[in-house]
């Protein structure tokens, strides 16, 4: 997509400004944020996180996941519990709705015990 597309797609599917600010690099800077702060113990609760991977599935929607390969590969580094879906973001089986990060603790990790998908 062109980035006017991307613009245009993202208004007429009625997303939000902070998340059409920027058009393409809004999205890929919120992806990093996002994977570094995986990296670091994502701090947020399980809804915090889904909304979060939704960003991931706009990214696919709009065809940037060239763009966003290196990004992709450390945050499934981070990931456990493969098998577990928590959550789904836009199409068949993409890996950013399976698993959650190793390290997770505080409320992800009551929220993934509470919804069942922790795996001891």
């Amino acid at each position: 997509m062109t980035e006017k597309e991307i613009e245009l797609y993202l208004e007429d599917n009625g997303y939000p400004e902070h998340v059409r600010r920027g058009g393409s690099e809004g999205l890929i800077k919120r992806w990093q944020t996002f994977v570094e702060e995986v990296e670091r113990g994502y701090r947020f609760g399980l809804e915090d996180y889904r909304n979060d991977l939704d960003l991931r599935g706009i990214i696919h929607l709009v065809e940037l996941d060239e763009r966003v390969h290196e990004m992709d590969e450390r945050f499934q580094k981070m990931l456990t519990a493969h098998n577990k879906r928590v959550w789904e973001s836009s199409g068949d089986h993409l890996f950013w709705d399976f698993g959650y990060p190793r390290n997770a603790t505080g409320d992800l990790r009551a929220d993934l015990k509470a919804e069942g998908l922790w795996e001891d």
